[in-house]
């Protein structure tokens, strides 16, 4: 505490985008991964991307080394928003006492992350549209073929008005909610378990990446179904009143994708969703930590 909710917004949303140039080439890889084969079934379509590292080969062979930065502009707007408003939000939270309360943390962090989301929200549409866009050779997934940024919210607002900014958001607001309920509650636990096991000096930051890591674990298993979900739900094509072409909702998602894919179409792009949670709320902490000590 003793920071100001308006100074923790800055240094919310600063901490987020630095952590988010590091790790959106897995945002990229991670994408790619959770449309390929999208709706069929396992076996049944070609591989361009398979597993992490060799995803991100691909990615550079179509569209080289800055391919693995696609949609960065996009990602970082929507770090800058989210992480804003979900540090804004859960600063007010604390502020408010609610954090005394038993699972208050929890509650408070899901509620943030939650309107952080729907604030987010277009950013993320239009980053999902940038990072799925590739040569047709190793093209997954439903082309948008933006020009640029811009162009895409100007073309998306242009034939489906506000309404169509905010298409897919049922999927990214309980991505959220389970991501930050999840890693608020098992942060602290996983820090002091690794500490506990005396790994690591208390306090260090080995203790702080190591409890990252194992809390990783805990948001990635629990999360990667949602993101599937929120990443097709974002990327589906639409008819022109706005309805999706492939995806009626949250709900259809699940049950087609599970019908189609198997239970594991669920948890594709895992690998990815892992790492980049690992060092990205490490660095998004690490960055946030460093900025309010200054």
């Amino acid at each position: 505490g003793g920071v100001p909710p308006a100074t923790d917004l800055v240094l919310g949303a600063t901490a987020g985008c630095l952590a988010c140039f590091l790790t959106n080439p897995l945002e990229v890889v991670k994408t790619r991964l959770q449309l390929q084969g999208e709706l069929q079934a396992p076996g049944t379509y070609p591989r361009p991307y398979r597993g992490v590292l060799r995803a991100a080969v691909a990615v550079c062979r179509a569209d080289g080394l800055w391919g693995l930065q696609k949609g960065l502009a996009a990602g970082l707007l929507y770090q800058g928003l989210m992480n804003g408003v979900r540090f804004y939000c859960y600063s007010h939270a604390e502020d408010a006492g609610w954090t005394e309360y038993p699972g208050g943390t929890v509650a408070a962090g899901a509620v943030a992350g939650a309107v952080g989301a729907i604030v987010g929200s277009p950013a993320y549409l239009v980053k999902t549209h940038l990072q799925a866009q590739t040569l047709s050779a190793v093209a997954v997934g439903h082309q948008h073929n933006h020009e640029s940024i811009s162009s895409a919210f100007k073309s998306i607002y242009q034939q489906h008005g506000v309404v169509g900014l905010w298409r897919g958001v049922t999927g990214a607001v309980p991505r959220v909610m389970v991501g930050s309920a999840v890693q608020l509650s098992t942060f602290a636990s996983a820090k002091d378990w690794v500490c506990e096991r005396q790994w690591f000096r208390k306090g260090s930051w080995a203790a702080v990446l190591a409890g990252g890591m194992v809390s990783s674990v805990a948001v990635a298993v629990a999360m990667t179904p949602f993101d599937v979900i929120s990443t097709r739900l974002y990327n589906q094509p639409v008819h022109a009143d706005g309805t999706g072409k492939l995806y009626r909702g949250f709900l259809d998602c699940i049950l087609q994708i599970s019908n189609k894919e198997g239970l594991l179409g669920l948890y594709k792009g895992i690998g990815a969703v892992y790492f980049r949670l690992g060092p990205h709320t490490v660095l998004s902490l690490f960055f946030w930590d460093k900025l309010r000590n200054m």
